[in-house]
């Protein structure tokens, strides 16, 4: 039995990595007739870093996926198909792979044609709903998904809706290692002469070691000679983010309690073995984390493996752990009852004994060569009864092999530190013709797709600049200048209401996307100083922009009910206009299909999004198919050219075709997707997508992979080699969409399964 491992991996910290590599090592030592250790296994490793060779990964590591790139999901999942591994053995936590909680995941095991064994190291209480499909689709995929406690057992079974049968309880595997009778970690400063409390683990705020700093001066009180002992690095992502001010607090802290002299820090990963020496060399291991929700604690098995006497706060895992003596619990931040056990213990030598001795002997059928000894049960046991056929494998409809690489680099090249200059001579910036608000508007709602996607420095960096030059462009009364010379004169007084619908639409979109509160208040502040231009709208681009971006304020406030009030009068002005415009053969909103036609359709499923009307969404599903009919209707996309526009009884007109109608279509089938949840929808915007990339009337790729830009337009002669703002941030716009329509896979694909399986 050959079996392909995925997780994280040392030499990357973390305690994931090191649990895989420990059950690696305890199903190798099950199969002694091995050659090496570890032949025909092999892992497929994520790593947080965009650099393949950023970590020195042993042999065993075969595969990096890089946690944000998609591309690299599929392409492991293609690895694994044509390895010769018999079974996967899958470690989930929600951080450690890619997209909005790790959803990156799901097209992986969507396309794995192995048998699949999943081990859950997270079980949330209240996941969100992203959270929830994600281990509901696990599951769904998995021969078996493997948990740590009874209690993680509940949550699945309750609150996930997963069949008890489908899960197998396997405990969290400890070293199988004995402490030595001379014990050199006894002989350190901080051990020798001393009574030892002792933590372990990568340190940050959620582990509650201040509860034990408060705890010490009753303490030592009694027993000077305590000395509390943390031992760890600071979690990489907190010191990324915020350095080592928790360990400084911790110090200052004690210093204010007068235990300065009884704390110390050894800042060090430790190898297992290490470890065992100081966990036996401590009188009492304590972990004082500070909620309940903490369905599994490697260091707390490691603990109760080594035979401490532990003393937790109760959370799930150290209530099922620690029962039956072989712990004691205190309350959450109770430094009072904490102190209170530990001279209790420390008084009662007797008792602390026990409580070593009843953990020793729970521990030892946690070892790791028995732990492994059980998954090697699990994996025969789903290779037996796996049948790849009852799986219905099918390429995905989005197919991200074909898509270019996606890069800020021409968008970068075109912005500096007023805004994104509207054109371009070939690749490079036309400064000449300085800036306008539709481009600025366009770039502030690609730079938030990007640093969704995957937390992009470069998307971020860009955001205080298209944010900055829209503020600029408002005016004392709340409307907006449009353009801008290079030199920062204004060349308007009141800009186009096509650019104030869309500028509407990117501060709807900030302020119902961003994490960081003081965008989110200025994007507020702009947006409402706006509204009362709402009403002076006039033009239905500029209602339908403006509707989009209500519909996404609202998504996040829905409870003001002026701007609902507002969201139904715009709807109601588009609707008055295709009622007044439609005819048995023509579903459309004017007597014309113009520029940035899917706009408006668009715009109406966004607005029945909000307030559920139907009327709203059957015409938005009738104007939909209407244009769908004039521009796919070849099997490409060939949208309306602006060369006199379409009218009622006219020739539709080829050329020129633009890059802003093939984003609005791309949007429109993405949108429609959510809301009908029909997989032909993701089938349209990707064909749509595809225009850009060569699936048009010249089968002419308008993607420059060599600038990372976008070309102008489709000509009657060739292709418009400008790349200005406008169709560049068009493609990236409809990149993203793609990628984030992508991480739906699970669930199109699914639906056309059953589609399928009925004929």
């Amino acid at each position: 039995m050959k079996i392909a491992y995925i997780s994280t991996y040392p030499p990357r910290e973390c305690g994931i990595a090191t649990f895989n590599q420990n059950l690696v090592r305890a199903v190798a030592t099950n199969f002694p007739e091995r050659e090496t250790l570890l032949k025909g296994d092999f892992v497929v490793a994520l790593t947080d870093s965009e650099n393949m060779h950023e970590y020195e990964y042993p042999e065993e590591v075969k595969y990096v996926v890089r946690q944000n790139h998609q591309k690299d999901y599929i392409r492991a999942a293609n690895y694994v198909n044509t390895s010769s591994a018999d079974v996967c053995i899958m470690e989930h936590e929600f951080g450690i792979y890619g997209g909005e909680s790790g959803i990156y995941i799901l097209p992986f095991i969507n396309r794995l044609e192995k048998p699949l064994i999943s081990i859950l190291h997270t079980i949330l209480k209240e996941p969100s709903y992203v959270q929830r499909i994600i281990i509901r689709e696990i599951a769904e995929q998995s021969s078996k998904i493997i948990v740590m406690s009874n209690r993680a057992v509940e949550f699945l079974t309750t609150i996930y809706d997963i069949p008890a049968e489908k899960i197998q309880i396997i405990e969290h595997g400890v070293p199988d290692v004995e402490a030595p009778e001379v014990n050199p970690v006894k002989s350190l400063s901080q051990f020798k002469n001393h009574k030892v409390l002792l933590t372990f683990g990568l340190i940050s705020r959620n582990k509650g070691l201040e509860t034990v700093v408060n705890a010490l001066p009753k303490i030592v009180a009694k027993h000077p000679d305590v000395m509390y002992v943390i031992l760890g690095n600071t979690h990489p992502g907190v010191l990324k983010n915020s350095g080592e001010e928790y360990r400084d607090h911790l110090k200052t802290l004690a210093a204010q309690l007068n235990v300065s002299q009884n704390l110390s820090f050894i800042n060090k990963f430790v190898t297992e073995e290490e470890l065992i020496h100081y966990l036996s060399a401590a009188e009492v291991y304590v972990t004082p984390y500070l909620n309940e929700a903490q369905i599994t604690s490697g260091t707390l098995s490691y603990a109760v493996g080594a035979g401490s006497a532990v003393v937790s706060t109760p959370y799930w895992h150290a209530t099922e752990l620690l029962d039956h003596n072989r712990g004691r619990l205190f309350d959450f931040k109770n430094s009072e009852q904490l102190a209170d056990i530990v001279l209790e213990l420390l008084d009662n030598p007797a008792t602390l004994n026990d409580l070593k001795q009843n953990a020793y002997d729970y521990g030892l059928h946690l070892r790791w060569p028995a732990t492994g000894s059980e998954f090697i049960k699990v994996a025969q046991e789903a290779i037996y009864e796996h049948d790849f056929r009852d799986k219905i494998l099918k390429n995905s409809i989005v197919d991200p092999e074909i898509m270019p690489k996606f890069s800020l680099a021409h968008v970068i090249r075109l912005t500096d530190d007023t805004g994104i200059v509207q054109h371009a001579k070939y690749g490079i910036p036309n400064l000449k013709e300085g800036y306008c608000l539709d481009d600025n508007a366009r770039a502030l709602i690609m730079a938030l797709m990007a640093y969704e996607r995957n937390n992009s420095k470069e998307a971020y960096d860009l955001l205080p600049i298209y944010l900055s030059y829209i503020h600029y462009m408002q005016t004392e009364d709340g409307n907006f200048r449009n353009f801008l010379s290079f030199s920062r004169h204004y060349l308007d007084e009141v800009g186009s209401e096509d650019s104030f619908g869309r500028t509407i639409w990117a501060l709807g979109h900030l302020i119902g996307c961003t994490s960081r509160n003081s965008y989110r208040e200025f994007a507020t502040e702009i947006f409402h100083r706006s509204f009362p231009h709402f009403s002076k709208l006039h033009h239905l681009r500029g209602v339908a922009n403006t509707m989009i971006g209500v519909s996404l304020y609202l998504a996040v406030y829905p409870t003001d009910e002026g701007m609902v009030n507002e969201l139904v009068r715009l709807t109601d002005m588009l609707m008055a206009a295709y009622k007044n415009a439609q005819t048995d053969d023509w579903h459309w909103f004017e007597d014309g299909l113009t520029y940035d036609n899917a706009i408006l359709p668009l715009a109406l499923l966004h607005s029945c999004e909000i307030t559920g009307n139907e009327k709203v969404k059957k015409i938005a599903l009738k104007t939909m198919a209407f244009l769908d009919e004039l521009t796919l209707s070849n099997g490409y996309l060939s949208p309306v050219g602006n060369d006199g526009w379409y009218y009622k009884g006219k020739t539709f007109p080829v050329f020129d075709q633009q890059a802003i109608e093939t984003m609005a279509m791309v949007l429109l089938h993405f949108q429609a997707y959510k809301t009908f949840r029909k997989p032909e929808y993701i089938e349209k915007m990707f064909l749509c997508y595809r225009w850009f990339l060569g699936e048009n009337t010249l089968r002419a790729p308008l993607y420059d992979h060599e600038t990372k830009g976008c070309c102008d337009g489709l000509l009657p002669t060739g292709i418009n080699r400008n790349q200005g703002a406008e169709s560049t941030l068009a493609y990236l716009i409809s990149h993203l969409t793609v990628l984030k329509a992508f991480e739906l896979e699970y669930e199109y694909n699914k639906f056309t399964q059953k589609l399928h399986s009925a004929k």
